[in-house]
């Protein structure tokens, strides 16, 4: 039997798509269908929030794994638009891992579903094809969503550095030693400077760097698990490294780290922020890399990581009353992904492209690629209707191809 949960995460607005006489409402997207506790699957429509589903699932016992820190105010939606990770999605994995199926409307009025609740399907997965693209060939307005069983505990553990490189040094060691956290976040000074002035999360003012490590599992792995975490960092010169001792320590632990971003207004008028991508292994490098070019723009860099990803988000302070301080810290941001690229990252790890990243595209991408992208998104979108000038940069060659793909539709695959 579905639990079919009262009220909805937000109260958005909006109107309806016509097709043919078929009425799709919009002014009510919205609402959290249905939960499923025995097949562990939700159907949801894309704006609800990624935290109310999670409230709502906890009392069956489950909860929707791709935990974003904005998942207060983020949406489902929001979350396949850019297949978002989050903290958590180390040991669980992005959205894309967590979605099983979803009903979307074309440009043309079309609605087609792809996937489905259950596992046995044919056929290339366009559902997941669809995860990612930014609104730009389809528009979600059902979205069937994989939820996991919560585990019977959870362990969290604070890694105290002087030195940054020790704290990214011991992150590949964790991993390497065979154990695998849940979540594995960097958080370093002058962020803690930010988070401790606002909330007393109990970040240590004078680290250079903190780890936030959890496990999840039983008490006796978690244990285990634990012991050799606690070697590990410390065989990397943490100067300390200690367990939550309640639920109240470890919430308040994690409230630092989610409100991280927005403390930083407490100590600098403006910042600016992306989500690089890099190999673990050079993770120490491309943090260093980060200091030294904000340093050489005549501005610093502040930085939460969901560090066992390599996925960094360096928050570059700045004036924006300053003359030329905007123009400096979009000129930092970009050489610190131009960075990522050079070390076989990424310019995005769930922030998406966008327009602000578009031109950087090339960069990562041959025209060969690019091209291809292109031909898929005109198949299904040939108008430009949909989140026009998104995604791919403007006046190249691709961007002017309009050649046809045929992708079967309203098919479960």
């Amino acid at each position: 039997m579905p639990f079919v949960p009262r009220g909805a995460g937000t109260g958005l607005s909006g109107g309806a798509i016509c097709d043919g006489g078929v009425i799709i409402q919009l002014s009510r997207m919205n609402r959290l269908l249905a939960i499923y506790p025995d097949d562990c699957y939700a159907v949801v429509q894309p704006g609800v929030v990624n935290n109310y589903l999670n409230l709502q699932a906890r009392p069956l016992g489950l909860g929707f794994a791709p935990d974003p820190s904005s998942q207060a105010a983020c949406t489902i939606g929001g979350n396949l638009a850019e297949n978002a990770g989050g903290p958590h999605t180390l040991k669980y994995g992005v959205t894309s891992n967590h979605v099983l199926g979803q009903t979307v409307v074309f440009p043309d009025g079309e609605v087609a579903t792809y996937g489905g609740p259950y596992p046995v399907r044919s056929g290339p997965d366009f559902s997941t094809f669809l995860i990612g693209t930014e609104g730009t060939i389809a528009i979600s307005t059902e979205i069937i969503v994989r939820l996991v069983p919560l585990p019977p505990d959870v362990t969290t553990m604070l890694a105290v550095y002087k030195s940054v490189a020790d704290a990214t040094d011991s992150v590949s060691a964790i991993l390497a030693a065979g154990v695998l956290p849940n979540a594995l976040e960097l958080i370093d000074n002058l962020c803690i400077q930010a988070v401790e002035s606002h909330l007393k999360a109990g970040f240590p003012m004078e680290a250079a760097a903190v780890l936030l490590i959890e496990l999840d599992g039983t008490k006796q792995m978690m244990q285990t698990k634990a012991e050799t975490v606690g070697r590990v960092c410390k065989s990397n010169a943490a100067v300390s490294f200690s367990i939550a001792k309640s639920e109240e320590e470890r919430q308040r632990l994690w409230l630092g780290r989610k409100h991280a971003v927005g403390s930083l207004g407490k100590i600098t008028p403006a910042f600016y922020t992306n989500d690089g991508v890099v190999p673990r292994s050079r993770l120490t490098d491309i943090m260093q890399t980060s200091y030294r070019i904000a340093k050489e723009h005549d501005l610093s860099v502040a930085h939460v990581c969901h560090a066992g990803d390599g996925n960094i988000h360096p928050l570059i302070c700045y004036n924006p009353d300053e003359s030329g301080g905007s123009q400096r810290a979009t000129a930092c941001s970009t050489e610190i992904l131009m960075a990522c690229i050079e070390m076989g990252g990424s310019i995005t790890g769930e922030h998406g492209i966008g327009i602000e990243k578009r031109d950087l595209l090339p960069q990562m991408f041959s025209e060969v690629d690019l091209e291809h992208m292109q031909r898929l998104r005109n198949g299904l979108n040939p108008e430009g209707l949909l989140n026009p000038g998104k995604i791919f940069p403007n006046g190249s060659r691709c961007g002017e191809l309009r050649g046809n793909v045929s992708i079967p539709r309203g098919t479960w695959i």
